[in-house]
């Protein structure tokens, strides 16, 4: 069936993009493709503000093209869809997460990790199909491809899940993957932020023991009487480190700032697993003696597959897990972007879209 003429023009949209390396962000107006026969078009209703986002928005990795449009936590309410579309109706809840296609043919795609794609596409900042360049979720309207679409159960509230796309699945894939998601397992949390706090309510969901460790004494309260911790530690203090050596099967690391991996490692039982899922800005210390004491291991992760991030959103709406957000006009992005750099914020900041991106 052909697509009707006005599905043939580009949409009109408007968001907040970055245009240098200040990274401050500004009214932007572009175009979004029109509906195609395998598309979803939704009304962005709430957008998340990943870590992420501060450094592409500073080109601090050194792979941002300007203007940018962030946002890769994003949720909405479908307006159209195209002929092809089986899965999705307008008016269903819905969102997308950090990836907004790939090549469906590499072995990869085939094991349902396209985020492990060698042709991914990434949700802003990257090249599509037809040429243009994706823009994110500081923005009106977001068109994808119905297979990068992901289903938002009805009892899980939009604001609080869109960091579930982004924060909730970098940490949910690595639990499962590295087998670290049985119940009775004793788990470290490194890093009580949008990251930390959301592995713990994973974890307590999935029945582990869980630790977090921090440099900050005084988030003890909240990691424990708020998120349910069990038990917390000092990063800097030798003493409660050594009193818990050898005790973890595994040690989740979400910290994006560079710090010592050997005292964590430390933690770790024999076989145990320290997973990276922050992105710090240099290399970890060469770790190989340590490993061998113990037969431990390093891994890392990246966020997940289509089928694992539905996977999570499922498991989320059932054990009511969401995001701890500050919910933000669009106006307050620069003020929150500098708080984030600040660490100031628990634990995720949430745009709302749907009340204060105003036309201009």
């Amino acid at each position: 069936m052909a697509m009707s003429a006005e599905k043939e023009h580009p949409v009109k949209a408007f968001g907040w993009a970055a245009r240098d390396t200040t990274g401050h962000l500004s009214p932007f107006r572009f175009s979004r493709r029109a509906t195609g026969e395998n598309d979803v078009t939704f009304k962005v209703l709430y957008c998340g503000i990943c870590h992420s986002d501060l450094h592409n928005v500073k080109n601090e990795w050194g792979i941002t093209s300007y203007p940018v449009v962030p946002g890769h936590e994003i949720v909405g309410m479908v307006t159209d869809v195209g002929t092809k579309v089986t899965k999705f109706k307008v008016g269903d809840k819905v969102g997308v997460g950090c990836m907004v296609g790939s090549c469906r043919s590499c072995a990869n795609c085939k094991e349902d990790l396209e985020n492990y794609c060698p042709e991914m596409i990434l949700t802003y900042g990257a090249k599509y199909y037809d040429g243009t360049t994706t823009h994110g979720g500081y923005s009106d309207i977001m068109v994808s491809d119905e297979h990068s679409v992901i289903k938002i159960p009805d009892n899980l509230p939009l604001d609080g899940s869109a960091p579930l796309l982004g924060a909730g699945i970098t940490v949910y894939s690595p639990l499962k993957y590295y087998g670290l998601d049985k119940a009775g397992m004793h788990l470290g949390v490194v890093g009580l932020g949008g990251l930390g706090h959301m592995a713990v309510k994973f974890a307590k969901a999935m029945g582990l023991k869980v630790t977090v460790i921090s440099t900050s004494p005084n988030k003890k309260k909240e990691a424990m009487d708020c998120l349910g911790a069990d038990a917390f530690l000092v990063s800097r203090s030798t003493e409660e480190m050594g009193l818990a050596m050898g005790t973890m099967d595994g040690i989740i690391d979400t910290a994006s700032a560079v710090h010592a991996l050997l005292p964590v490692i430390g933690l770790l039982k024999v076989n145990g697993k320290l997973v990276m899922v922050g992105a710090p800005e240099k290399p970890p210390e060469p770790l190989a003696f340590p490993l061998l004491i113990g037969r431990k291991m390093v891994g890392e992760s990246a966020i997940g597959g289509i089928k694992e991030t539905q996977e999570m959103i499922d498991f989320a709406a059932e054990h009511n897990i969401v995001a701890d957000i500050e919910l933000i006009p669009m106006d307050y992005v620069n003020t929150a972007m500098e708080r984030l750099s600040k660490a100031d914020v628990k634990y995720r900041f949430v745009i709302d879209i749907v009340n204060s991106l105003k036309p201009f």
